[in-house]
């Protein structure tokens, strides 16, 4: 392999990775999705977050770590927000289309962007950003969107965006680890709503190939590449390239739930898209807090 070809390599191999990585948490939620009508929204978050915390645990080994008081809190706190993220997401995508839940929920990563970008240009994605809110949740108008369920998205962006700055924080000090235990934590959180919600439909063996199939795509395959791809790409080019999940999420939705959106629909999450492309290259490079959202 001549020079050429090895820097081409290095370049389509990581975004590949992340590319598989967008369509395997969409994929993921798409299953989870069929799931609400036996155990609810409430209860197949719960069988998610259980199968995730063993498998993470399993994989990155947190036992290894030795953790203060101070860090638990935060750890416990980042926990908590992944735990309200996940439930929330599920809850929006009840009655809104996958797409749709996954742009108003990347809202709250866009807001820690914006936060910490002093750019005068950063009002142009401020303004894209409403504009493309307000195309999606058309207040006043009937037929429009469930305001319920755009409700729920919009809580997990604000869950999001806990997530992210509690994730930093807890990861500069104890690295990927802190994720294994904080998906854990979500999991002791979120397992009595479950438990309440679904009852006895929770033990029923019949869901574990599913549940276990959701875990695997919506966290311990696209956490394991995008790991990867982070460690072989700039920070500002990961986060430039994950603003391209609501799109990932509305082709998901179409091809495994037969969901279909409107033009405005279409326009109002390119308009997301962007601001957070905008936002993303505006910002000082950081480190990014893995373990994919929804």
């Amino acid at each position: 392999m001549n020079a050429k070809q090895r820097s081409l390599s290095s370049i389509v191999l990581p975004v590949g990775m992340l590319l598989i990585a967008m369509a395997s948490v969409q994929t993921g939620a798409s299953l989870a999705k069929t799931l609400f009508p036996v155990i609810g929204a409430q209860g197949t978050t719960a069988l998610r977050l259980t199968f995730a915390s063993v498998l993470m645990v399993l994989i990155l080994r947190p036992w290894r770590t030795t953790f203060t008081a101070s860090s638990l809190r935060t750890v416990l706190i980042y926990g908590i927000a992944l735990g309200g993220m996940n439930f929330l997401f599920y809850m929006a995508i009840r009655t809104i289309p996958l797409g749709i839940g996954v742009a108003l929920e990347f809202t709250g990563p866009l807001a820690v962007a914006l936060y910490h970008s002093r750019k005068a240009t950063d009002f142009i994605w401020i303004a894209l950003a409403v504009t493309g809110l307000a195309l999606l949740i058309p207040i006043g108008q009937a037929g429009g969107l469930d305001m319920t369920g755009a409700l729920y998205a919009l809580g997990a962006g604000v869950c999001w965006a806990a997530y992210i700055l509690f994730g930093q924080k807890a990861g500069a000090d104890h690295g990927v680890q802190t994720a294994a235990l904080g998906v854990v934590i979500a999991a002791i959180v979120m397992a009595p709503i479950g438990a309440t919600y679904a009852g006895s439909a929770l033990l029923d063996p019949a869901l574990i190939p599913v549940a276990l199939g959701v875990a695997l795509l919506s966290t311990a395959l696209p956490y394991s590449l995008e790991m990867i791809a982070l460690t072989r790409m700039p920070v500002r080019t990961f986060g430039t390239l994950m603003s391209m999940e609501p799109a990932v999420g509305a082709l998901s939705g179409m091809m495994f739930l037969h969901e279909s959106l409107s033009l405005t629909q279409w326009l109002a999450i390119g308009a997301i898209i962007v601001a957070s492309v905008g936002a993303t290259l505006g910002t000082r490079a950081e480190p990014v807090t893995l373990v994919p959202a929804d």
